[in-house]
């Protein structure tokens, strides 16, 4: 829960069946990396389900490279294969659903003429365009002006990468005009029974074709589903958090799983920039396994949860000075208390959240890591107790955030 009060459900239901002497089951095709890993330590007991419900196959996977599709003049959003396979499933009556990966909602800037990605050079993640023109970290604050050149093959296709459902409805309806279209977004849930009303029309075949974001790829069993594409997986492969990669991979392995649950054969087409990332390559397969095991090391590499703890500490104010000067007297206090530490504590920041103003309210943060679990929690109260002690605003809110 992301509003005050702030917490993780799990976590919650962890704490709250010890006191009781009861029994947590947490249950997922795309388990997170931390309850992997706990399972790993011993700390939760591991049961696996290898095989499909009655034993039904896995759909096929096709991951398709957007830069072949532009080198070969196709510069719509439904690649070849894509498009041949909407219209065979409207010719046999089948059912499809278009995923469109929109969890990076502030864009990452990328060339479509050879992949590349502009990151960070002090951080392994990827810069987002801002309107002012420039690219900006949002890790470290690093900042440098919009390119209008691929400074990797020098191509002018450069630009922040960008998709709406409501554009992929126009184009799918002017593609496809005989086809009955449902969008599934934010727009259409919104009144009161939207989400059910739509869900229920697809599932009595009063649609054809379902787009729609992350909430249509969720559990739900569509047995006229046949062909799952998903139209932008690297939406939420380069968005500014060590935990894009797991995200991706879980999404896109939940899309997958919804092609092919009856009857009929199930098919699924990955749209991709980048289709050699273990994050794409391990969920085309199903295999959760292999692409654990690349972000387990990325995460020790970089000292990254679950391997370290982080607390990212967010403030947010009406004022930018006030923001920034709450922000920097944090960065000194932590390190002071920290000096001796320096082997097991860093920090990242302080920096403008990736969103950096919301409501006429600036938002600065910085994130801490700490070998010890332990000692993040005493460094936490000790900057706890430093706070009450400071002159803070009263429309001042600082937040805590544990990984």
């Amino acid at each position: 829960n992301e509003t005050m009060p702030r917490y993780d459900a799990r976590e919650v239901g962890i704490r709250r069946m010890k006191s009781r002497k009861g029994m947590v089951l947490l249950g997922s095709a795309t388990p997170s990396v931390e309850s992997f890993y706990r399972a790993g330590r011993g700390l939760y007991v591991l049961y696996e389900m290898p095989e499909r419900v009655r034993q039904r196959p896995l759909p096929q996977v096709h991951v398709v490279d957007l830069r072949e599709e532009l080198r070969a003049g196709n510069r719509s959003m439904l690649s070849r294969i894509l498009y041949e396979g909407i219209r065979t499933r409207l010719e046999k009556g089948q059912q499809v659903m278009l995923f469109l990966n929109r969890r990076g909602l502030s864009g990452f800037v990328s060339c479509r003429s050879c992949g590349h990605v502009l990151k960070c050079p002090h951080c392994d993640i990827s810069l987002s365009l801002h309107r002012n023109g420039r690219m900006v970290c949002h890790y470290c604050g690093y900042e440098e002006p919009e390119k209008k050149l691929c400074p990797s093959c020098g191509s002018p296709y450069i630009g922040g990468f960008r998709a709406g459902t409501q554009k992929i409805e126009q184009m799918v309806h002017r593609a496809f005009p005989e086809a009955r279209i449902l969008r599934m977004d934010y727009d259409t849930t919104r009144k009161k029974g939207g989400y059910e009303q739509i869900l229920s029309a697809f599932s009595n075949r009063e649609a054809d074709i379902l787009i729609g974001t992350q909430m249509i790829v969720k559990g739900h069993d569509f047995p006229g589903v046949t062909l799952v594409g998903v139209l932008a997986a690297d939406l939420s492969l380069f968005v500014p958090d060590f935990k894009s990669g797991e995200r991706t991979f879980q999404l896109l392995t939940q899309a997958a799983g919804r092609a092919g649950r009856g009857e009929e054969p199930g098919e699924v087409v990955i749209q991709t920039y980048q289709p050699e990332h273990y994050s794409i390559v391990s969920a085309a397969s199903q295999d959760f396994r292999g692409f654990y095991e690349q972000e387990i090391l990325f995460r020790r590499l970089m000292r990254y949860p679950p391997v370290w703890r982080m607390m990212t500490i967010r403030i947010e104010d009406s004022s930018e000075a006030e923001a920034s000067r709450m922000i920097e007297g944090i960065a000194r206090y932590l390190k002071m208390i920290f000096a001796d530490e320096q082997e097991s504590f860093m920090m990242i920041g302080p920096a403008d959240s990736s969103i950096a103003k919301i409501r006429d309210r600036f938002r600065k943060e910085l994130s801490i890591k700490h070998g010890n679990p332990q000692e993040l929690l005493l460094g936490k109260l000790k900057l706890e107790q430093w706070i009450e002690k400071q002159d803070v605003p009263e429309n001042m809110t600082i937040l805590f955030d544990m990984h």
